[in-house]
């Protein structure tokens, strides 16, 4: 088991945020995850940077912690082929460190952006497993030339990119997802805080999609990303992070290894067999800084046609 911080871009300034991320490497938090949104929550008060910058300056103020999205779309409002330059920009600038995990968007998020009408599930779905095949071929191979059914490059090079793979996460809440997920990814991330059913019925469609595709279910790894609920009561107390005198002692964990692939996507693998978060976690004592900045937030429906943030 792993503990990590989830970036809320949503609800803090880009330079805020990077205090906050900071002090969570500092206090021994093994990975910052920061959710990609073009939109916030809510129009008044709320904050969207993009994510693609602010991970770069995250990675120069943090020394071990593992870097990604939780989550990206690569699929509507951004190219594949131009998430796959950034990711890999991003770990040749921070070796070992970087992940990729991506998800199937949000109407509020992809539709003002662009005015594109929003997909539907089926072909969210078809969108992604075809982005994740093409930057695959992005990151190992020279002048791709791709024609798949949403996408297409011609004689396309990333000329800097990391010696090492990088990891891709696929967010999951129903079964086909999780079956893409064991299919062609190195892990999954699912929202905490739901019925424990919810959970078994993704472990299992995760582990038919992995046998499916001849892999090992338990060498995908598992991250679970908190519920978000907006309570903009706590907010006037968090404007400012706390200071490193002000916070309970913690107890540092061990740094983060990144999982390890070859790039031709077989599984990671670890040699203790554990995953980085597992669904269900033991009760822990929260240093005290951490004790009230977990502000909630409320999701919003992945379908349906796109509205503007409540105000």
């Amino acid at each position: 088991m792993k503990y990590g911080y989830k970036a809320s871009a949503e609800q803090f300034g880009p330079r805020e945020l990077l205090d906050y991320c900071r002090l969570a490497e500092e206090l021994g938090l093994e990975t910052i995850a920061i959710s990609d949104h073009f939109q916030p929550w809510r129009h008044k008060g709320g904050h969207a940077p993009n994510v693609l910058p602010w991970l770069g300056a995250i990675g120069e103020r943090t020394e071990r912690a593992l870097l990604g999205t939780s989550v990206l779309t690569p699929t509507l409002r951004y190219h594949p082929s131009i998430v796959a330059q950034a990711f890999a920009t991003l770990a040749c600038l921070n070796p070992g460190r970087v992940f990729l995990g991506i998800g199937t968007g949000e109407a509020m998020n992809e539709t003002p952006a662009t005015g594109a009408e929003f997909p539907g599930a089926k072909e969210r779905r078809m969108r992604m497993a075809e982005a994740i095949e093409l930057m695959c071929k992005l990151w190992t191979e020279e002048r791709v030339d791709f024609a798949g059914e949403y996408y297409t490059t011609e004689r396309a090079t990333i000329y800097d990119r990391p010696d090492e793979p990088i990891p891709i996460y696929v967010a999951a809440s129903g079964s086909l997802a999780a079956k893409l997920a064991g299919r062609v990814a190195d892990g999954l991330i699912c929202t905490s805080g739901k019925k424990p059913e919810l959970y078994e019925e993704l472990t299992a469609n995760l582990e038919a999609g992995a046998e499916a595709a001849g892999r090992d279910a338990s060498a995908i790894d598992r991250r679970s990303s908190p519920t978000r609920k907006w309570a903009s009561r706590t907010r006037s107390r968090w404007r400012k992070p706390p200071t490193r005198s002000s916070t309970a002692p913690i107890r540092a964990l061990s740094s983060p290894t990144i999982p390890t692939r070859s790039w031709r996507r077989s599984p990671p693998t670890s040699s203790s067999g554990s995953h980085t978060c597992a669904f269900t976690a033991p009760a822990v004592t929260k240093p005290a800084c951490c004790a009230s900045s977990a502000v909630k937030f409320c999701r919003s429906s992945t379908t349906g046609s796109a509205r503007a943030p409540p105000r």
